[in-house]
């Protein structure tokens, strides 16, 4: 579980846990969960430092998963966790994709990172994504333009479970303030927009259905 207002985590090994930053981090929890859309904070390697009660909300439908439950590391559970596209809207392109490119990007800079490393080699355990990862992602970006994997100001897709929200579009807003940033983290909110459609059965069927086929930006290898 993320560490939040009403409950505590471990901080993750890369935030100094100082009783300074600790208090810090506590007092930054108690202002995310005032706010009444999905909040989080991550550090480089994603490891959820602290998430709101509006994330949690979001995300209450997710099945188990070992390694990729949104409120542990938010980059692993859009890559790896099945029901990801049941919520992230044109999951691979929207989400996915972007998200492999910002990964790509701090792979590079945090070369020792061992979370990183790690989900490099979960990468390069699964054909498919490996290939999307050497083939389809530098074609994708071409194709884009590199502003295509920026976080804040995107506009993305989301399936809500609240029906009130149902099938919807958020704004990734990226705030990192000084102190956030000193720790190593940054703050992503999802700024949720009125509704475009109902949030129908056979929808959701549909993305859970694509959500088993990985991603599609280069063919499935051949049997």
């Amino acid at each position: 579980m993320a560490y939040q207002a009403g409950g505590q985590r471990s901080v993750p090994r890369s935030v100094p846990t100082s009783r300074e930053a600790q208090a810090y981090l506590e007092d930054y929890a108690t202002l995310l969960e005032a706010l009444p859309f999905p909040s989080f904070v991550v550090d480089r390697s994603w490891d959820v430092v602290l998430a709101n009660g509006a994330f949690e909300t979001l995300f209450r439908g997710v099945g188990p998963h070992p390694t990729a439950m949104p409120d542990d590391n938010f980059l692993r559970f859009v890559l790896f966790h099945p029901d990801a596209s049941v919520i992230l809207g044109d999951h691979e392109s929207q989400w996915c994709l972007p998200m492999l490119a910002h990964f790509a990007g701090a792979v590079e800079r945090y070369s020792h990172d061992r979370q990183l490393q790690s989900i490099r080699r979960d990468i390069a355990q699964d054909p498919i994504m490996e290939a999307a990862y050497r083939h389809g992602l530098p074609h994708w970006i071409r194709a884009m333009g590199e502003d295509a994997f920026e976080h804040d100001g995107s506009v993305r897709p989301l399936l809500h479970p609240d029906p009130r929200w149902g099938a919807t579009d958020c704004r990734v807003v990226v705030e990192t303030p000084r102190a956030l940033r000193e720790l190593g983290c940054t703050r992503l909110t999802l700024v949720l927009r009125e509704p475009r459609r109902p949030a129908t059965g056979p929808h959701r069927g549909r993305a859970r259905r694509a959500a088993a086929g990985h991603l599609t930006v280069v063919p499935a290898p051949e049997n």
